[in-house]
């Protein structure tokens, strides 16, 4: 993937740039887990696949890092369940 995910620890964001702005997913790690609460793209990125960039790079962190991932997010648990070769990682 050519995606480089930034971990904004102070903000507990998990982001990605794209075209000069940023989408994020607000997160928490738990034990072995990330916690993912909320993913945002700009108004202008919507429907054009960033925040589904953002999630497999998130996906490809936490199968890097030996991590699952509890979506509480409506977009984030979708992403999941269309997307089979990352079923592993749901806790």
């Amino acid at each position: 993937m050519n995606s480089v995910i930034r971990d904004n620890a102070a903000g507990r964001r998990l982001e990605l740039d794209v075209d000069g702005q940023v989408v994020f997913a607000t997160y928490e790690r738990r034990d072995f887990a990330f916690v993912i609460r909320h993913v945002e793209a700009p108004p202008a990125l919507r429907g054009t696949g960033a925040a589904g960039r953002l999630m497999q790079g998130i996906a490809e962190l936490a199968r890097t890092e030996g991590r699952t991932i509890t979506p509480l997010c409506g977009y984030a648990s979708a992403w999941l369940r269309r997307h089979k070769e990352y079923h592993d990682l749901l806790s």
